[in-house]
């Protein structure tokens, strides 16, 4: 693709690479080091003057580092005369902190939406938002794509003619599973869920007809699996047959490898938005690619070209 260029930090690696072979065109190059203090110096080493450049980059785990080699980059691309800066941001770390939820707490994704915008950036891509209003955080547009359009595909074709009912782990999640269970043709169950503190959750009752029926739980991402697993056992006490799960962004941090295989959850299905890792060996998780949405999502920014009709 003539006048793309495309760079990413050390964050997802193997994502960047398989979107570049998608869009035929070389990963760009850049240096990135870390010195004895732990601040991060980066050197763009290839020509980006009067470029269209995207920079992939998810804020996953080290989550501060990563979003600093971003702000960096872009930083960086800014003052190398790039035409247009595109930040791409499979997973958008600081999500969950969207409001002011007690006294004298700070708004984090709004301060994180000020800090890319005044780096630099033209553009925000990025993917299943864990709250849609952080679009509006932005002065610069923002494409949020949705990893539905990649799992519905595997849904489709796994569980195809039979009886299957999506379930949202928690009110919150309502509107996002039953997006799926119309796509699907599916019906759709809720969990009432009480949350004690943070990270811990504790799943009450099932809103809806799961017996003698496949559970597909649906959600955007998955931290401690806590919310998850508390779900899946809620559903097998209300008579499912089996209980699987699907999320955008495997975030499977602290104890939540231990939690899915003890739990009754046979697949979690998930995307490459955050790299695994050694987490990967876990059996139960099967990870699908984002590489060809992403790039498919350039393409068209690239171009000048609508992408609504990723917006599953």
């Amino acid at each position: 693709m003539k006048g793309i260029a495309i760079f990413s930090g050390n964050a997802n690696l193997d994502l960047a690479e398989k979107i570049c072979k998608k869009l035929k065109i070389p990963l760009g190059k850049a240096t990135i080091k870390t010195f004895s203090d732990g601040e991060i110096q980066i050197e763009v080493d290839d020509n980006v003057r009067m470029r269209d450049v995207f920079l992939i980059q998810p804020t996953c785990n080290p989550v501060n580092d990563n979003l600093m080699e971003l702000l960096l980059m872009i930083d960086a691309m800014k003052r190398s005369s790039a035409s247009r800066i595109t930040a791409v941001i499979p997973y958008y770390g600081y999500a969950r902190q969207d409001k002011k939820v007690a006294p004298r707490v700070p708004i984090s994704a709004k301060l994180v939406a000020d800090m890319i915008t005044t780096a630099g950036a033209n553009r925000v891509i990025t993917m299943d938002l864990h709250a849609t209003q952080i679009q509006g955080f932005f002065d610069i547009p923002v494409d949020n794509l949705f990893a539905s359009f990649v799992l519905l595909t595997h849904i489709k074709k796994t569980f195809e003619g039979q009886d299957i009912v999506v379930v949202s782990p928690d009110a919150g999640g309502a509107e996002r599973a039953r997006a799926v269970a119309k796509r699907l043709s599916a019906e759709l169950a809720i969990i009432d869920k009480r949350r004690n503190k943070p990270n811990e959750s504790k799943a009450m009752a099932v809103i809806g007809d799961v017996s003698n029926k496949i559970a597909i739980l649906v959600d955007d991402m998955v931290d401690t699996a806590g919310t998850l697993t508390e779900a899946a056992s809620a559903l097998v006490k209300a008579g499912a047959k089996e209980v699987h799960a699907c999320c955008s962004h495997p975030v499977l941090s602290g104890a939540a490898i231990e939690r899915l295989e003890a739990s009754p959850i046979e697949t979690l299905i998930t995307t490459d938005s955050i790299p695994l890792g050694e987490k990967v060996s876990c059996k139960k998780i099967q990870v699908l690619t984002i590489a060809d949405l992403v790039a498919e999502a350039i393409i068209r920014s690239h171009n000048g070209e609508s992408v609504t009709s990723l917006f599953v």
